[in-house]
């Protein structure tokens, strides 16, 4: 049957010129490298984006070309997310949080052409420069200073007209990619569709999961190397929010001057960033102004409760739980509350934001364990498997099947999940997180949690460690918040209130730091390798690992 609907493609051109037409004015605010603010427009930025990608075109840049990034988040990173998918090329954002023996293997396994890198991370850069095999390298820098053997990115796009045609693509195109941060194993890259990006910026926006639109002024603190910064880059285009950037400059004073001062109203991040922002809160109660601040959306990792309740009941701000991953690019679940949980008292109301939440629309999702699909009965844990029109289908150019990816078109994330009757999804934990005590699984998320919600604990972690009558026990690594010695068995008892006996730890380690990924997790293989033999000689418990 013929003539139904019109064949629009479902590309990025599209939000490039909604913005251009409806929101030409709406701000974009940078801070700098030396903390300076820098102010643009949509107009200007994607004026200038044009220059880009004709500059790139000059430089041999061709369709289906990969050019990377190696950048924090300011309008010039902003202008090569949409120069570079437009003119048909692909993004690939280059974690700078890596080695760079890992950020060499994988420019050079995307086969990066160009690589556009920030002043400040040429020190980072000049350590994979040699080994990568890129054919030309242009420095971003607000002194128009850069090394020999490199361009200048304003004198580059300077000396291009600002006529660019934002022409519709085939949706199919390839727009972006990233790649996964692994802890085993080569990374791998997941490859983002203009198709999936539209969908998944329009699905951002919904009440269900952000609710953006032109009353918006959003900041992510959420890397714009980490997973296209959770999409927002492209939403905000969309719906017609204003952007604020942080740059290099991540710390609590300086977010909570940009939030106060720019009047958001959207931020995002993962929970060490707020965990820092709250002490930093909590030091100075009334210091700063939030009030147009309604939401902050942790992702990245599970946020405790207890954190949620700290900002809800002693600053009046709201967090918004929300869960995905790079392979999903990455908005999967959301934590808000049905009208059904509306009308429940506030301890129900704390423990389901605490949860991952609901899919968003156009996401499914659905567990899985030895017995087969498991009931949504809230107890039955089983690997979460999620699929959707922005969940990719296969990694870049992997060889061979990848079981990763079901038959029948779903994707292992790897999480082990409850979902109860009404789909709220709960990680218990990462399949290899997950501690085995005497044949019984004990989620190391949950007591993470309860942990965090201890008046002498700022962070905390939990892994199983080896041990020779009960193949695997838990151990939980502790940073005090005051940097006082703890009482143990206060914890311990604490824990012992709220959960089964056998669930407590045997031992509660106390250390300044705990190690994270490139992505801001707390890096538990590290953890696990550090503490292997605490439980007694690794020798006696090899069965536990």
């Amino acid at each position: 049957m013929h003539g139904l609907m019109m064949d629009v493609p479902l590309s990025l051109p599209m939000i490039a010129r909604r913005a251009l037409s409806l929101y030409g004015g709406r701000s974009i605010v940078s801070r700098r490298a030396d903390k300076s603010l820098h102010r643009t427009t949509y107009r200007e930025m994607l004026g200038r984006a044009g220059q880009l990608a004709r500059a790139l075109q000059r430089l041999g840049v061709r369709p289906g070309d990969r050019v990377a990034t190696l950048a924090w988040n300011h309008a010039r990173h902003l202008e090569a997310y949409y120069a570079i998918p437009c003119m048909g090329a692909v993004l690939h954002t280059l974690n700078l949080r890596l080695h760079p023996d890992d950020i060499t293997w994988i420019a050079n396994h995307a086969e990066d052409k160009v690589v556009l890198v920030d002043k400040v991370l040429w020190p980072l850069w000049e350590k994979c420069a040699s080994r990568v095999n890129a054919q030309h390298v242009i420095v971003m820098t607000d002194d128009g200073v850069v090394p020999p053997g490199t361009l200048e990115y304003e004198a580059l796009i300077a000396a291009e007209a600002a006529d660019f045609a934002w022409d519709d693509l085939p949706e199919t195109t390839a727009a972006a990619m990233c790649y996964t941060s692994g802890t085993t194993g080569q990374p791998k890259g997941a490859l983002y569709s203009h198709r999936s990006i539209v969908l998944h910026a329009m699905g951002e926006g919904m009440l269900c999961a952000l609710g953006l639109s032109e009353r918006d002024t959003v900041l992510p603190v959420v890397p714009m190397f980490h997973v296209n910064a959770w999409g927002l880059p492209y939403a905000c285009a969309m719906f017609g929010a204003a952007q604020v950037h942080p740059g290099p400059h991540l710390d609590p004073a300086s977010l909570l001057g940009l939030l106060q001062d720019e009047r958001v109203t959207i931020t995002a991040g993962v929970p060490t960033i707020w965990l820092g922002i709250l002490q930093a809160l909590d030091a100075a109660p009334g210091h700063y102004e939030l009030s147009r601040l309604r939401t902050m959306v942790v992702g990245g990792s599970a946020a405790p409760e207890a954190m949620i309740r700290a900002f809800e009941e002693r600053h009046g701000l709201h967090v918004l739980q929300a869960w995905g991953m790079t392979e999903t690019s990455p908005l999967g679940t959301t934590a808000y509350l049905s009208p059904e949980l509306l009308q429940k008292d506030a301890n129900t109301q704390y423990a389901y934001r605490a949860k991952q939440g609901r899919p968003v629309p156009m996401v499914e999702v659905r567990a899985r364990n030895e017995q087969g699909i498991v009931d949504w009965d809230g107890t039955s844990m089983g690997e979460l498997e999620v699929r959707g029109p922005w969940v990719v289908s296969s990694y870049y150019l992997t060889e061979g099947a990848d079981d990763r990816f079901t038959s029948d078109g779903w994707f292992r994330t790897g999480d082990i999940v409850t979902i109860d009757r009404d789909g709220y999804v709960t990680i218990q934990d990462r399949s290899k997180d997950l501690v085995k005590s005497g044949g019984e699984w004990i989620s190391s998320v949950a007591l993470e949690g309860a942990l965090m919600g201890h008046p002498d604990v700022a962070e905390a972690a939990v892994v199983a460690v080896p041990h020779a009558k009960w193949d695997e026990r838990p151990l939980a690594v502790v940073v005090p918040r005051s940097g006082q010695p703890f009482d143990e068995a206060a914890l311990k008892t604490w824990l012992g209130e709220r959960f089964a006996k056998w669930w407590v730890p045997d031992a509660i380690v106390q250390v300044e730091t705990i190690p994270r990924t490139s992505a801001g997790k707390f890096l538990k293989s590290a953890l696990r390798e550090q503490f292997k033999a605490h439980y007694g000689s690794a020798d006696n418990a090899t069965r536990g690992g």
